[in-house]
């Protein structure tokens, strides 16, 4: 069996797995639309906003709703799965079959963010439909944002499985890390709306930073570079921090 024979078999499979997990894909997928659509039923949200330059608050969390979309694949859903995995011994035993357990982890990465994508086509729809909020005005630089915010929070994930020692702690520690990037995304408070002093820390914090590059693609202009970078930055020490702590055993 050759290697990309061998990794689209564990794809396959994987996808299987994945759609068995009804509660994995609502968190995923479902979530960030239900979230939407109930702050969208606060009449405040509807309304413009002097602070806002007219703007109003819903307009605000459709990238936030994307973006949360993201975080909860990769920091609350994707750990405790490869935990599992590495706890029953799978890639251990994996790792002496033609199929690497590389190819495993490369599976699971890449469902959680398709599920990520399918969220944010639905977070979309729902703001369009249901509460008049426009499409991102900049479609390319809206989708490098929320690229480099995935390959954060999925590296993010990634660091969380490394360092747990079980697959109860792996939980435990994912939940404790969700909520402050929760905040950091603006999921409570959007960045935008957040008080100066915080707002410029916050925007140096990778989803801070990602969430400000998404909110001005959705605007209609290139997203600041700072924010890009940032974003791009804190995915490579991430994904560093991974390869160099994650354990396959």
């Amino acid at each position: 069996m050759s290697a990309s024979t061998a990794s689209t078999a564990v794809l396959r499979a994987e996808l299987r797995l994945f759609l068995r997990e009804p509660f994995s894909l609502f968190w995923i997928v479902g979530f960030p639309a239900v979230l939407l659509a109930i702050l969208g039923l606060i009449p405040s949200f509807r309304t413009p906003q002097s602070d806002l330059g007219g703007g109003r608050v819903i307009d605000l969390y459709v990238p936030v709703t994307v973006l949360l979309a993201m975080i909860m694949a990769g920091i609350q859903v994707l750990p405790p799965v490869l935990s599992g995995y590495r706890e029953r011994g799978i890639l251990r035993r994996m790792s002496t079959t033609p199929v690497r357990p590389a190819s495993l982890l490369a599976a699971q990465i890449a469902l959680h963010f398709a599920a990520a994508l399918v969220s944010t086509l639905l977070v979309v729809a729902v703001g369009r439909v249901a509460f008049d909020v426009a499409l991102p005005g900049h479609p390319p630089g809206y989708l490098l944002a929320l690229l480099l915010g995935a390959l954060s929070a999925l590296a993010m994930g990634a660091v969380v499985t490394a360092v747990a020692p079980s697959g109860k702690a792996t939980t435990v520690l994912g939940s404790i890390v969700l909520f402050p990037m929760m905040f950091l995304a603006g999921v409570w408070i959007p960045v935008q709306s957040m008080p100066g002093p915080l707002r410029s820390v916050v925007e140096y914090l990778p989803f801070g930073a990602a969430s400000q590059a998404l909110a001005r693609a959705a605007d209609g202009a290139w997203p600041d570079w700072t924010h890009l970078g940032v974003t791009a930055a804190w995915a490579a020490v991430l994904i560093a921090a991974a390869v160099r702590w994650f354990r396959w055993e």
